[in-house]
């Protein structure tokens, strides 16, 4: 199987040295590596230089956006910058972010999960985060979800949801989507990718009601928001998110953005949630 890898990169000097370190020593080396470097002011670009003299197969792309970061769109313009950059000769399409680490046998055990199972469309192991000098699971997420930072998409899979989309809200979604065309998500729980910085750490201030409108562009509905909302902020100890995420679903709301998923796969999506929240408290 061939894998190309994606990797936006962002002011990543201390990073993206150890990231691309740990794909260098991979038991599975990809065929294509690319870096975007998306007008860094730091020496993000002089690191990665150093890897793409010594591999072929890594290269680096220079891109201009904003320097906010702005989760969502900043991060997938310079992925797609990456992307078209490639040929078609790949099985499967990787975007990964450049503040992970990778364990050896990563890339050999994701290419043996989509090799198992012809069903699996997106795959990917388990965030860890450095606490009291020990790596800790990341608890913002379901074991069962592959999160951003390091996501694997089966070919046809990635074509069959249109690819990953502009808008915070994008790695939620794509799951979603993904079982919608019929695919199966995957985590690998022996597989622990340290992810040096924590999610959420650099977002600017403008981004607390992107979350609400994300969810009202999928289609969510009140109940399901609200419900929503209220985890989150239970697990990030904020009652202020939980207020931010309902403004910013009445914002998109009354402004009348335009949702990411047709009704049909709006539909799908809340009952795929209500049924996940059914199961949970053994209600199914």
């Amino acid at each position: 199987m061939n894998i190309y890898i994606v990797i936006p990169a962002y002011n990543e000097q201390d990073t993206i040295g150890l990231m691309l370190d740990s794909l260098t020593n991979q038991t599975f080396i990809p065929q294509k590596v690319v870096v975007v470097n998306d007008n860094s002011s730091d020496k993000t670009q002089e690191v990665t230089e150093s890897f793409t003299k010594k591999y072929s197969w890594i290269s680096l792309l220079n891109h201009s956006s904003s320097n906010e970061h702005i989760p969502g769109s900043k991060v997938i313009n310079a992925f797609y910058k990456g992307y078209d950059s490639l040929d078609e000769n790949y099985d499967i399409i990787c975007k990964f972010d450049a503040d992970i680490i990778l364990p050896k046998n990563y890339l050999e055990n994701l290419i043996q999960l989509f090799k198992n199972d012809e069903s699996i469309g997106i795959a990917g192991g388990l965030a860890y985060i450095k606490k009291n000098n020990c790596w800790a699971y990341e608890t913002i997420a379901s074991q069962n979800h592959v999160r951003g930072p390091f996501k694997a998409y089966r070919k046809a899979c990635f074509k069959d949801i249109g690819g990953i989309k502009r808008s915070i809200g994008w790695d939620t979604l794509d799951t979603l989507l993904t079982q919608y065309h019929g695919w199966k998500v995957q985590t690998d729980k022996s597989l622990h990718i340290k992810h040096l910085k924590p999610t959420g750490k650099t977002y600017t201030p403008k981004s607390k009601y992107l979350q609400g409108e994300a969810l009202y562009k999928m289609r969510y509905g009140l109940t399901l928001t609200v419900l929503t909302a209220l985890k989150s902020a239970i697990n990030k100890r904020s009652i202020s998110y939980f207020f931010d995420t309902i403004s910013g679903y009445f914002k998109a709301k009354n402004n009348d953005i335009k949702p990411m998923v047709t009704k049909n796969e709006g539909k799908f999506i809340r009952q795929l949630r209500w049924k996940g929240i059914m199961n949970k408290f053994g209600l199914s």
